[in-house]
């Protein structure tokens, strides 16, 4: 009974981060570029009372052995990197990413980070950044006297100076993709930064080689689903309550076995 109460009680240490993780989701539905987290759970060690196959007699095994469990820990977190939906916006500046691929920025630091969130802006300096002010990698610069602005799919900027003036064009934006991005680093604020996990990052070509292809004007919207995260928050509380029974049942077992030497 002992056992059954540390049992009940890992399986409600569980659920209460899988409430903490859907709780994130939801928290940034909203978010430009965000990608939902999910979590995978292993059972803890079974105690072994009868070996499976065990002898019982002369030439005859236990078909079946007898072990019992000690409860469950949650083994990792998993980022789903589904695509989002892209949403059209008044930006100029923004760039959304269909298919795969993150863009590249440099933190004050010096270091870079990976991101999907494509609400790019010009800063005084005409370079673009991100709405933290940092700098995209390779560096885009748009000139004052720049009249429009176009993003190809391919990532390639070109300008106009007037009116009837011939495009100019720039550079381009280039996309990074990674062998493993369920092992990228969340750094927060929609960045990511590579893990022995992710593997390096690999530069390519919109639209080529399995890169994502770029799409002016618009921003692309966190892949949650509210109604599943809902779903998944009641299973989660329904677990919990249920693990919590088993630990009153428990109680009330010890509670009885204590009067019976009174």
């Amino acid at each position: 009974m002992i056992r059954a109460l540390m049992t009940a009680a890992s399986g409600m240490k569980a659920q209460q981060m899988q409430i903490d993780t859907i709780a994130n989701n939801i928290a940034n539905a909203n978010t430009a570029g965000f990608k939902k987290s999910e979590l995978s759970f292993r059972a803890l060690l079974y105690q072994t009372y009868e070996e499976p196959g065990a002898p019982t007699a002369q030439n005859q095994r236990r078909p079946i052995g007898l072990q019992v469990g000690t409860g469950t820990e949650v083994a990792g977190s998993d980022k789903i990197f589904e695509q989002g939906a892209l949403e059209p916006t008044s930006n100029a500046f923004g760039v959304g990413i269909q298919g795969e691929g993150f863009f590249r920025v440099k933190v004050p630091s010096g270091e870079v980070r990976y991101t999907r969130d494509g609400n790019f802006h010009r800063d005084r300096d005409g370079q673009l950044v991100t709405s933290e002010g940092y700098v995209l990698d390779p560096p885009v610069t748009i000139p004052n006297e720049a009249f429009s602005i176009t993003i190809g799919g391919d990532g390639i900027v070109t300008v106009q100076t007037s009116e009837d003036g011939q495009p100019q064009q720039l550079s381009s934006i280039s996309l990074y993709r990674f062998p493993n991005p369920g092992g990228l680093k969340a750094q927060g604020g929609n960045y990511f930064s590579e893990s022995a996990s992710s593997g390096t990052a690999t530069q390519g070509t919109p639209g080529t080689n399995g890169t994502g292809i770029m799409r002016q004007r618009y921003t692309e919207r966190s892949n949650v689903a509210v109604v599943d995260e809902l779903v998944g928050l009641i299973l989660a509380q329904r677990n919990y309550e249920v693990n919590s029974r088993a630990i009153r049942a428990s109680d009330e077992m010890l509670q009885q076995t204590n009067q019976l030497i009174r």
